[in-house]
């Protein structure tokens, strides 16, 4: 029988950012009817830098985009880290820092990877943009949903790919506090105009417990900018608007120095700053029922790992590989859970606390992450970090 020919059931995804489209395209490839649900009214852009690594490259080799992101690797020289009085503590190659492997692993700016993943499956799976799930009901034999539009529909499976503060777990497995690992720092992202001249390069900045980063992504005339600074409990300021979040950051660095005052003058005027804590999501299950989540939504890493792009594009291989694999839904999210969660947790493991820390909180640590850095060589590493790659990718049906 042809594959292609009936379907092997239909499958509502909600989330059109990276796990979202990746999933749905292994999934049309193996024969499921695919539906994708986004809020925002389009593909979210957003020019920063992600990082796609080991096992997600063969991935992305695998749904035949890795050429096409390795035009768009923004291949970054330098990483120069300043004191809190714009003096250099230490230069570097950004690979060293990041355990990226030169000539394999990819960075690219968010917006390409998310317009390549749409760009695979917009002719072939349903995108309903500017809506979302506003509930769920399961029964023996699906899942009916009603959108926010007021639209009713059935589907045999739900699959949650909406991100840290994803709707469909809050749906499903109860409030996002039973899972949110907060990692005690907030940060602010946006952009700023690149008065500075930097080219293919990033400067960060520190001080014990804030940090500053400007992001040079190729020789443009913008700058990513970003913010991030310690605090001991998540502030309720987060949660209660844009206004109250650009007060805090600026409250937080108003006493600082270089470039500082400039970076907090252009996100107070900057349209598009996007503000959260740090912050994981752990769960004992990442599915119940009918319904499974994947990428961000099920385990979050922190960009303190950067590997939630990776993460996001394993996890959605692995997802669909399992549902193309075994005929009953419980069996798939079981072999789902148990054939990714070490390499997950292998990977949230690369947060880093105390001494491992990127953005110290003490002098001390500060000094000692300096000296480590100092060390670190201006050439490239010749080897990844283990956990990019521990997982050995299987060849599921149909690939």
């Amino acid at each position: 029988m042809n594959m292609r020919s009936a379907s092997r059931g239909t499958v509502l995804v909600s989330g059109a950012s990276i796990a979202g489209p990746a999933v749905a395209f292994w999934l049309h490839r193996y024969g499921f009817t695919v539906t994708v649900v986004e809020k925002s009214s389009a593909l979210r852009g957003g020019g920063y830098p992600i990082d796609v690594r080991g096992t997600a490259v063969e991935v992305a080799r695998r749904m035949g985009i890795l050429p096409r992101l390795q035009e768009a690797h923004i291949d970054s020289r330098r990483a120069t880290f300043l004191n809190a009085d714009g003096s250099e503590a230490a230069v570097v190659h950004p690979q060293a820092v990041a355990g990226g492997v030169e000539g394999r692993d990819v960075e690219v700016p968010r917006g390409s990877l998310a317009d390549l993943l749409y760009g695979t499956v917009r002719d072939e799976v349903e995108f309903l943009f500017d809506d979302s799930i506003d509930a769920l009901t399961e029964h023996e034999h699906g899942v009916d949903v009603t959108f926010r539009g007021g639209v009713q529909r059935g589907f045999d499976l739900v699959l949650g790919a909406d991100g840290l503060h994803s709707r469909t777990r809050d749906l499903v497995f109860g409030p996002e506090r039973r899972f949110h690992r907060y990692l005690g720092y907030c940060f602010a992202i946006f952009t700023m105009p690149n008065t500075l001249g930097l080219s293919h390069e990033v400067i960060v900045w520190n001080t014990p417990g804030r940090a500053a980063a400007l992001y040079a992504v190729g020789e443009g005339n913008e700058l990513h900018a970003f913010l991030n600074f310690a605090h001991p409990e998540p502030p309720g300021e987060v949660f209660r608007g844009p206004e109250a979040q650009r007060e805090l950051v600026a409250t937080t660095f108003a006493g600082d120095g270089w470039e500082i005052p400039a970076m907090v003058a252009a996100m107070r005027q900057a349209n598009d700053p996007f503000f959260d804590t740090v912050s994981q999501i752990r769960m004992p299950r990442w599915s119940g029922g009918r319904v499974a989540l994947v990428g961000d939504a099920a385990y979050a890493p922190s960009f303190l790992t950067g590997q939630g792009s990776s993460l996001a594009l394993v996890g959605a291989y692995m997802l669909a590989g399992s549902l193309a694999t075994h005929r009953d839904h419980t069996a798939a999210f079981a072999a789902y859970e148990r054939d990714i969660r070490g390499f997950v947790e292998l990977n949230q493991a690369q947060a880093g606390t105390g001494d491992a820390a990127l953005f110290p909180t003490t002098a001390e640590a500060l000094e000692r992450r300096n000296n480590r850095l100092r060390g670190l060589t201006a050439l490239p590493p010749a080897t990844g970090r283990p956990a990019h790659t521990a997982l050995a990718l299987p060849e599921h049906i149909g690939d």
